[in-house]
């Protein structure tokens, strides 16, 4: 064995621990840049509308999460994502968030918009939501109190409806009143003039 021979075999080690260690640094930064866009605002939402009617498989939903929150923005989350994956996508809670006002188990819809309120901050105000101008009462907005002025609603089934929508979501139509417990069908006839959603 010449003396070259270590000498190219080391050469030959530390060319391909050079390769390994460039192809890692790729991959990790790869795998950060995924992640980040994953997670990124959506700046640039395009204004598409689908004619054709029909679901889109591995569907979407558009949340916009504002309030005290590290970076509020739109955020394109899969279908079935909570409260808490709006939260971290985000970037988590800021300073000074009410934390415990939030329901982070609660199912996301398409289209919701989520405000993390601030620590000591006045809720906001759902008079003017709650009742549209025909004088119903929307069942997406409305508070306890609101609700349990219709009548045959008193306070406990008001907070029911309030509990079953911050749990499941936004009320999609008035018939979704009878997934509250306490509501049968007698009972949406008499509210189904009432209430909006």
């Amino acid at each position: 064995m010449t003396t070259e021979e270590p000498l190219r075999a080391r050469r030959r080690l530390g060319v391909g621990a050079a390769i390994v260690v460039a192809l890692v640094a790729l991959a990790v930064t790869v795998g950060i840049g995924i992640l980040r866009g994953a997670t990124a605002p959506v700046d640039d939402v395009p204004l598409a509308v689908s004619t054709t009617g029909a679901a889109v498989s591995g569907a979407k939903l558009f949340v916009h999460v504002s309030g005290a929150v590290r970076v509020p923005g739109l955020y394109r989350l899969d279908d079935g994502a909570r409260v808490v994956d709006a939260v971290a996508a985000a970037g988590g809670f800021a300073d000074g968030a009410a934390q415990d006002a939030v329901n982070l188990a609660r199912p996301l819809t398409d289209g919701e918009q989520l405000v993390v309120p601030i620590v000591g901050a006045q809720p906001a105000s759902t008079g003017a939501a709650a009742a549209p101008v025909d004088g119903r009462v929307n069942l997406n907005t409305a508070d306890a109190t609101a609700l349990d002025a219709l009548p045959r609603i008193g306070p406990a089934l008001a907070a029911r409806i309030v509990a079953w929508r911050e749990q499941n979501g936004r009320f999609t139509s008035v018939d979704d009143l009878l997934a509250v417990p306490g509501i049968g069908d007698k009972m949406l006839e008499s509210l189904r003039d009432l209430v909006t959603v």
